[in-house]
């Protein structure tokens, strides 16, 4: 297709969600693809790129320079900045979706948050979840994908790689700068974390 007919086309799919009611701030940064569906009151903020197969519900903010592939996203979430939510992903209704994070063949339920530089793959994600900063689902094993199970009311503290397969169940919390690699109990505090070693009146080598 020509360029003068993709902006064509893009044009007339941004002008037909204006005059549904979508708010988006720089239109003209904002690029759709043919199937895309979106409900009421939804804000998309500029350079947001939809894929094929999205689907967005109502009262849902997308902010700037997020991309979104083959997901659904239901009512009231937010997504981004800087967010990628690549093919099957569900985000269930209040979740939020932070800055640097991408989400991958997951589903994230309802009122959980993953806010900061995280990667989610593989993971069924259950409801009021906090995942920390920096948190990984480390689901490939460079032949196999293996799927990360987290149940309702989990706190998993930053900086934490979860190891694939596992299961972290409800009302668990996982300590920052973990590696999970089992099983962790209902209201259990797992914790993984080097003994910290300090040498007192320490003296720095000089250059010579």
């Amino acid at each position: 297709m020509k360029q003068s007919n993709l902006t064509k086309t893009q044009n007339q799919i941004r002008e037909k969600f204006l005059k549904q009611g979508v708010k988006m701030v720089g239109p003209e940064t904002i690029f759709f693809s043919k199937d895309t569906k979106i409900g009421k009151n939804v804000t998309i903020e500029p350079y947001v790129v939809f894929g094929p197969k999205v689907k967005v519900g109502s009262n849902v903010v997308i902010k700037s320079f997020s991309h979104l592939e083959e997901c659904n996203i239901m009512n009231k979430v937010e997504i981004g900045p800087y967010a990628r939510i690549r093919p099957k992903t569900t985000l269930k209704e209040g979740s939020k979706i932070g800055n640097f994070v991408e989400i991958k063949k997951s589903i994230i339920d309802k009122n959980s948050k993953v806010n900061h530089l995280s990667y989610i793959g593989d993971s069924d994600i259950g409801k009021s979840v906090n995942v920390g900063a920096g948190t990984i689902t480390c689901n490939y094993d460079g032949i196999n994908k293996y799927k990360t199970k987290i149940s309702d009311n989990v706190f998993i503290g930053s900086n934490s790689s979860l190891v694939a397969p596992i299961t972290i169940e409800a009302k668990s919390i996982v300590g920052a700068g973990s590696v999970i690699t089992k099983k962790v109990e209902k209201k259990s505090l797992a914790l993984t974390r080097a003994k910290q070693i300090e040498i007192k009146n320490y003296k720095r080598k000089k250059k010579k």
